[in-house]
């Protein structure tokens, strides 16, 4: 079975949809019978390569609000990640382009270091506000999960895994998607936003039991074994 997550890294909902899934796939005990497939999207492409403006003043601007409201508004964010034990710090986060994140995330696939890579980036923005956009930072991130860097910048360079890119992009859009993160179970049920753990329990389930998954056994020895109120549109 497969679940196809449509994010972006600088989309906060898309951390904290994507940790709740995991969380609630661990706690499911389907282990490595369900599979979970990482895709691309982007909340702007229109943001500069070199963008670093503070995120209140680029959401100051989309919203037409003051800093203070944004940073009340971004609190409730805060307070959502930390639910999931998520530590979000918006006054280091930058505004950043994504395009090249992506496209290195694509060949960290091809590298078995696909979900280590976009684990770390997405920390990297969001707790310790690194400009996730820029080839240096992602450079050492690749170092930092196992990836040979003079591979990644290659890879940065060019415009390898662009396509690929673009095609779930694409994809997206055939679907209807408007928003992120987006979430496709068994290519029968979609989740939109980060949803509540309940409504991914209940739709996983579902898809398992009609796959007819069955849990494996457990051994134990004598030791013991644009931001709503959850997702980001454009």
């Amino acid at each position: 079975m497969k679940i196809e997550v449509w994010s972006d890294y600088v989309c906060p909902f898309c951390y904290i949809g994507k940790t709740q899934l995991e969380q609630v796939l661990e706690q499911a005990g389907y282990g490595e019978a369900i599979e979970v497939e990482l895709k691309s999207y982007l909340l702007d492409p229109t943001v500069k390569e070199d963008a670093s403006e503070p995120v209140y003043e680029s959401l100051q601007q989309k919203y037409g609000m003051s800093i203070e409201e944004v940073k009340n508004m971004t609190q409730n964010i805060v307070g959502r990640a930390s639910e999931v034990g998520l530590n979000f710090n918006f006054d280091e986060m930058k505004n950043a382009n994504t395009v090249k994140a992506h496209r290195l995330a694509k060949w960290a696939e091809t590298k078995g270091k696909g979900k280590a890579f976009s684990e770390r980036v997405l920390k990297a923005y969001f707790t310790e506000g690194q400009l996730i956009g820029l080839d240096e930072t992602l450079l050492k991130i690749a170092e930092e999960v196992g990836l040979v860097r003079e591979q990644a910048q290659a890879i940065l360079a060019s415009d390898d895994y662009l396509a690929e890119m673009q095609q779930d992009i694409a994809v997206a859009q055939q679907l209807g998607v408007r928003g992120v993160p987006f979430f496709v179970i068994d290519q029968k049920y979609g989740i939109s936003g980060a949803q509540p753990k309940e409504v991914f329990e209940q739709a996983i389930e579902k898809a398992a039991q009609e796959a007819g998954l069955r849990k494996p056994l457990k051994m134990q020895g004598g030791n013991g074994a644009t931001c709503t109120d959850d997702s980001c549109e454009i």
